[in-house]
């Protein structure tokens, strides 16, 4: 894992964290020029194998930088396929924090979270859910599961346990 401590001078710091879940070898050098084009500095990442899918790579890295590096670092690696990933940033005095999920599949997934990792789901987002529900669209409980990025989840965890021997950082699901 190595960090990054690279900011603007004069816009609020965060931290955060950006995980690449599983990527084959040929997009890792485009996945770090990406990366390091939206910090501002060069980055190495220490790629190990992903054991949940054969001939792709995980890896780790904390970053340190502005308020909104982590919807920069999601728009810039949005839409790779074979991609999946997820970026959190923390919250600072001036500004919630973020987690976003991205699988080929899914797309991206935006949150807003609270100072203890919370997901919190603005009040429209809500009443939207309970009427798609009452017209029959869908079904509540199904809106509430796509609010808090349940399918992401869903998709990333079997890619969120590390290979042997490699670091380990889980994202736990809070019930």
């Amino acid at each position: 894992m190595t960090t990054n401590t690279n900011r603007t001078a004069g816009n609020a710091a965060t931290r955060g964290m950006f995980y690449v879940h599983s990527a084959p070898s040929a997009l890792c050098p485009h996945i770090e020029w990406a990366l390091g084009g939206v910090l501002g500095t060069a980055v190495s990442l220490d790629w190990t194998p992903q054991s949940a899918q054969a001939g792709t790579y995980r890896a780790e890295f904390s970053w340190t930088g502005d308020v909104g590096t982590a919807a920069a670092v999601a728009s810039a690696l949005r839409g790779w396929n074979h991609l999946r990933f997820e970026i959190t940033e923390e919250q600072t005095s001036g500004a919630e924090g973020s987690r976003y999920s991205y699988t080929p599949e899914l797309g991206i997934f935006h949150a807003v979270t609270g100072l203890h990792g919370d997901i919190m789901i603005p009040e429209d987002r809500l009443k939207a859910a309970v009427v798609k529900s009452a017209l029959g669209d869908t079904t509540l409980p199904i809106e509430i599961d796509k609010l808090l990025g349940k399918p992401w989840d869903d998709e990333l965890e079997t890619f969120r346990h590390a290979g042997d021997g490699a670091p380990v950082r889980w994202l736990h699901q809070v019930v």
